[in-house]
């Protein structure tokens, strides 16, 4: 995968998109996060609805790689402060979303919807 910082201007490209996510299945079913991919090659993630605690700091960016694999689908993967990878393939044709987590001791596959934010 290339990093999307060597993708930028590129119209197929995540760059500058921030995306909405809600997985149906697996251990994050119903919780929805919100991903801005930066065109700098780095993404926050966060959250949506969840409370704050601790510091309300905004949250690190992480670097990520992304790459279009066919007409309206994507590929993305990162891994988070957490310990976790998360690799995700976004069909912007019907707005769904499949992921794969793991860390050294766990992998999840899970399914849901997205939307473009912006």
């Amino acid at each position: 995968m290339t990093a999307v910082g060597s993708n930028a201007g590129d119209p197929d490209s995540l760059g500058g998109r921030t995306l909405r996510w809600t997985f149906t299945d697996g251990p994050t079913a119903g919780k929805t996060y919100e991903h801005e991919f930066r065109t700098d090659g780095t993404l926050t993630f966060r959250e949506i609805g969840a409370e704050k605690t601790g510091d309300a700091s905004e949250p690190e960016p992480v670097r990520y790689g992304e790459r279009r694999i066919a007409d309206r689908i994507h590929v993305a993967s990162y891994r988070s402060s957490s310990g976790f990878t998360l690799t995700v393939v976004l069909s912007f044709t019907d707005q769904t979303v499949v992921g794969f987590a793991s860390n050294e001791t766990s992998w999840f596959q899970q399914t849901g919807t997205f939307e473009v934010v912006a």
